[in-house]
């Protein structure tokens, strides 16, 4: 069973992408968190096989505090697989920052929010 935790700031995108996961692949153990705290409660409980993270431009999903939630889960679980969600349309220079993380290895891998559920399926499925 992979666990996955999802934190995202629209809870109603986060439930969706938890549905797509659960519904599409029975190996997918989701759990929503619904702060950054609770997304480090849930890590240290569940020593997830990824986290899923959106960022925007609004505390507290700046990419910066997700850096930081990002070294906090490392540092517990270093092989969680970290990717940020992004919406690269109204958010297109957050989606460079995030693009950039990527290109530096700090994360696992970025995921537009624009993507289909089958696109989303196969990106977690591959890191």
């Amino acid at each position: 069973m992979r666990r996955v935790v999802v934190d995202m700031q629209n809870y109603l995108f986060a439930d969706a992408v938890a549905q797509t996961l659960k519904n599409a692949d029975s190996d997918f153990d989701v759990h929503g968190a619904e702060t950054p705290g609770k997304t480090v409660e849930l890590c240290r409980l569940y020593e997830p096989y990824a986290l899923l993270m959106e960022v925007t431009g609004y505390t507290p999903w700046k990419i910066e505090e997700r850096m930081k939630l990002r070294g906090q889960i490392r540092q517990k679980d270093p092989d969680c697989k970290i990717a940020f969600l992004v919406d690269e349309k109204s958010e297109p220079a957050v989606a460079q920052k995030v693009r950039r993380a990527k290109a530096d290895g700090l994360i696992d891998q970025f995921i537009y929010t624009s993507i289909s559920a089958s696109y989303l399926l196969g990106v977690m499925e591959t890191i």
